[in-house]
């Protein structure tokens, strides 16, 4: 019996880090989404952003030492950030100043990029996520943040050119 490739087994484990992989109830899961965040690149354009897709890299080499995987091609854990990884690396960060769980800021973030509603049940419109995505990674949300993963309720700053934690810090000050 062969192993699944290896993008197979890592999304897998991105999985097992806001959800259950176990869970068979279509209306309950959540991998058609989450491959389309899988295979979707976060390019960073604001001036340290590049720390949270390193947060998101990172997972690669947990992930490898994970499963005892000694022998990965080291171009695979150079290639870049995908958004899932960014949002789970995030998500990790989130609860760590938060004391919240990771799981629950991952899907926060879905909420607020109004991605949650998107299970395995639902017809997902790729065109419309991708046009989502885009906004995220390329900044073209609100002045505010909505569109992005934290929309604020009273900023002065324009959000789309501040780096993403400072953006999470506002977030968590406010809520």
């Amino acid at each position: 019996m062969s192993r699944p490739p290896l993008d197979e087994l890592y999304l897998e484990w991105l999985y097992s880090q806001v959800g259950s992989v176990r869970e068979r109830n279509p209306s309950r899961t959540y991998w058609k989404i989450l491959k389309i965040l899988f295979t979707k690149e976060f390019v960073w354009i604001v001036p340290n952003d590049d720390n949270r897709a390193e947060d998101g890299r990172d997972l690669r080499q947990e992930f490898l030492e994970d499963h005892d995987i000694q022998s990965a091609d080291p171009n695979w854990t150079r290639l870049g950030c995908s958004v899932l990884e960014l949002m789970v690396g995030l998500s990790r960060r989130l609860s760590f100043e938060d004391d919240g769980e990771p799981d629950a800021w991952f899907w926060r973030l879905m909420e607020n990029l109004g991605l949650e509603r998107y299970n395995d049940h639902t017809l997902i419109p790729e065109r419309a996520v991708d046009e989502l995505l885009n906004g995220l990674i390329w900044r073209t949300y609100k002045h505010n943040g909505a569109g992005g993963f934290f929309p604020l309720k009273r900023t002065i700053k324009d959000q789309r050119g501040i780096e993403i934690w400072y953006q999470a810090c506002a977030y968590l000050l406010e809520d």
